[in-house]
């Protein structure tokens, strides 16, 4: 039974939402490594390297696999910690920096010019590290 005042998450959502956040990271960080370094984000090069694609289909498979994982804890962890009242402004902040984190990505892969994408890109990267961040946060917060 979780002591009073606690908000327990199953072990099978933890290690989902890490598994996936792992993968979302990783192939996001070597997409962007190969893309500014021997890939089309070099003007001399401007031809994307071979792993490219496939890095950005698993970064967006990932993707998926992170907002499954986070819908997971919506009906119940949410609720409660929202309840406790002890970090609703890292919640809002955790979610409004998932919400435009997918937004950012949902116009990369959709809308963005040419002439915007390398921005939004970099946005989008910012983004995401900073809601990693507060996972992270929130996760340290709650084990001290």
């Amino acid at each position: 039974m979780a002591a009073v005042g606690s908000n327990p998450v199953p072990a099978w959502q933890r290690v989902s939402l890490d598994v996936a956040l792992i993968a979302l990271v990783v192939s996001g960080l070597l997409w962007l490594l190969v893309h500014y370094t021997v890939g089309a984000g070099r003007e001399e090069i401007g031809l994307p390297h071979w792993s490219e694609v496939w890095l950005i289909r698993v970064h967006g498979l990932a993707g998926f696999a992170v907002l499954v994982a986070v819908g997971a804890f919506l009906p119940l962890h949410l609720p409660r910690g929202w309840r406790m009242r002890q970090e609703r402004w890292l919640e809002v902040t955790m979610l409004s920096c998932l919400g435009v984190t997918v937004i950012s990505a949902y116009c990369l892969y959709y809308f963005a010019p040419e002439s915007t994408r390398a921005s939004l890109g970099w946005l989008h990267a910012a983004l995401g590290v900073v809601w990693g961040a507060t996972i992270v946060w929130h996760r340290r917060k709650r084990s001290g």
